[in-house]
């Protein structure tokens, strides 16, 4: 079993992994980094087989041992592990190209002036669908209005979800036509904002939103295989060969299942059915190593509460900043422990979506009950897993329940996240260092399209805890950060591990995939502030080169 890497000794061991097996191909000349159980393991050759398996890794001196096999020259360029994202929205990814995307806009006014120009791209009487605002950006903190949409768009429905999906603003055609009125009952998990009159303004939170979401035409099978392509396209590029795909509709199951049966799968899929209802009885068993190992579909996605930049974070005690506030409960304690229960029955892993720290403790709670107070086979997990009340952190390990993080959402939440819950409370938030010497495993992510895809940028904020900006200049709770050697294990071993994969992904071993990365620069020499600056030049899934950086990317030729 994968131990969690604590403040480990750097370990380079030149020919650990020597097999016996005939190799097709061999990668040299390379400085290249693989976890192990014992540390990092550093080789300058890969020697893999025609199915797209290591058989060895070593040192140059393979090149005399491996001379009948096609021999790569890696012209001295820096080999990693393909790199896992353990917490995703594919689909969602890659429809960003379609819907309107105004992730980082700065202000209310740009929002409108895009969504006005949006309209007038895609002219039509349909729904203007996207994602990606965020009121913390704004001069003024405010959720939007539907009537600050109306000015410019008020003969079609507008659904726009916030950066982190937990909430969302409609115009007054889309409350129209999902029949909200002032006088709609919040339901529960959800609160539908209303101004000082008691009028319901426009901006839905949570369970609320599904009011709006039951009226949208639903995306079609058709369109999910074009959002996986256009995403795997790109997630491919950033160095990602495995993705948690976290919370998946039958039709998205339906669809993975068609493309792994005709090989349009260039990486691969650990994929979460949405909820343990009619979903996961369609699937009925967990599905392990599907299409050429490229499509698992062995866990339940569940949720305990919202986000905390909403303020739906569910919280033992209120918010510092809305003292009438706890956040969303999404289920009673006894409903989850129902849900969890009989998902584990089944034979599924469970990863809930916890947040605030009574997120987080009901989470554990209804693990703790499932799993009979012992560490289970299964390994759940908690999605997220942000806020954590400090005596809640060592249950993690003494339940074996995986900390699903993602690194980019303490530097994206820092500015906000001790308004929201004070000086004592933050200690237990993002607090990565305190989880990995509690003895837990952490597999790191990006929540994308929450946050962007590019797992540089979460390697980076793990090792300094600062924006991309540099800031602050000594790190945010720097005691909290991880170091690079456990940064690494966080994107590649330990979350094969969350995933029950370990034995055939997420390190460079012998009878593992041959899943690697080419980069342009050393992660473990390179100053820190450089992290977030290295270039993906190749990326190889089962021995496959799937995406190759093109040399000049503004050529007519250049298809990446």
């Amino acid at each position: 079993m994968i131990k969690a890497l604590k403040t480990i000794a750097y370990v380079v061991i030149s020919l650990v992994f020597a097999g016996t097996g005939a190799a097709d191909t061999l990668l040299h000349s390379v400085t290249g980094y693989t976890s192990s159980d014992t540390g990092i393991v550093e080789f300058s050759a890969l020697a893999f087989d025609a199915d797209g398996r290591v058989t060895a890794v070593g040192d140059d001196e393979m090149r005399n041992e491996y001379a009948d096999a096609t021999q790569i020259d890696g012209k001295q360029q820096f080999v990693l592990p393909g790199l896992h994202d353990g917490h995703g929205h594919v689909s969602s990814q890659g429809l960003l190209g379609v819907e309107l995307n105004i992730a980082g806009v700065e202000s209310l006014d740009i929002a409108v002036e895009a969504i006005a120009a949006y309209a007038k791209e895609n002219p039509g009487s349909g729904w203007i669908k996207g994602r990606g605002w965020n009121q913390v950006l704004w001069p003024v903190q405010e959720f939007p209005a539907a009537t600050a949409i109306d000015v410019v768009v008020a003969d079609r429905p507008v659904w726009l979800r916030r950066i982190d999906g937990h909430a969302g603003w409609a115009n007054s055609k889309a409350l129209e036509l999902a029949e909200i009125t002032d006088d709609t009952p919040d339901p529960i998990g959800g609160k539908i904002i209303r101004d000082d009159d008691g009028k319901a303004t426009g901006t839905m939170i949570d369970s609320a939103m599904d009011f709006v979401a039951a009226k949208i035409p639903p995306i079609t099978k058709d369109e999910y295989r074009k959002a996986f392509k256009t995403a795997f396209k790109e997630l491919t590029s950033l160095g990602l060969t495995s993705i948690h795909d976290a919370g998946i509709s039958i039709d998205e199951a339906e669809t993975y299942l068609s493309m792994a049966d005709n090989g349009e799968m260039s990486m691969r899929i650990y994929a979460m059915m949405w909820q343990a209802g009619e979903n996961l009885d369609a699937i009925g068993k967990p599905i392990i190593a599907y299409g050429n190992d490229r499509l698992d579909i062995r866990s339940v996605k569940l949720m305990s509460d919202g986000a905390l930049g909403s303020r739906g974070a569910a919280m033992i005690d209120p918010y510092e900043d809305d003292a009438e506030n706890h956040g969303l409960r999404m289920y009673t304690q006894a409903e989850l422990d129902g849900y969890v229960k009989k998902a584990n029955d089944m034979g599924f892993q469970v990863g809930i979506h916890a947040i605030g720290d009574y997120g987080n403790r009901q989470s554990l709670d209804a693990f703790e009950k499932s799993q009979g107070g012992q560490k289970s086979p299964l390994r759940n997990r908690i999605e997220h897993a942000q806020i954590i009340a400090l005596d809640d952190i060592p249950r993690f390990a003494e339940l074996g329940v995986i900390a699903s993080m993602q690194a980019t959402h303490a530097t994206s939440d820092m500015n906000m996240a001790e308004d929201r819950i004070g000086t004592e409370r933050v200690k237990g938030a993002y607090a990565w260092r305190k989880l990995i010497d509690s003895g837990a495993v952490i597999a790191n992510g990006s929540d994308f399209p929450v946050e962007l895809a590019n797992p540089m940028h979460g390697m980076y904020a793990s090792v300094a805890r600062k924006s991309r900006a540099g800031l602050p200049e000594n790190g945010w709770r720097l005691e909290d950060g991880l170091t690079r050697e456990e940064t690494l294990h966080s994107f590649t071993l330990a979350a094969a591990y969350a995933a029950l994969q370990e034995d055939r992904l997420g390190s460079l071993e012998p009878g593992k995939w041959a899943d690697f990365i080419v980069v342009d620069r050393d992660f473990f020499v390179i100053p820190e502030a450089e992290i977030d600056d290295i270039q993906v030049l190749q990326t190889w899934v089962g021995g496959e080169m799937v995406y190759e950086r093109c040399e000049n990317p503004e050529s007519a030729s250049c298809d990446n």
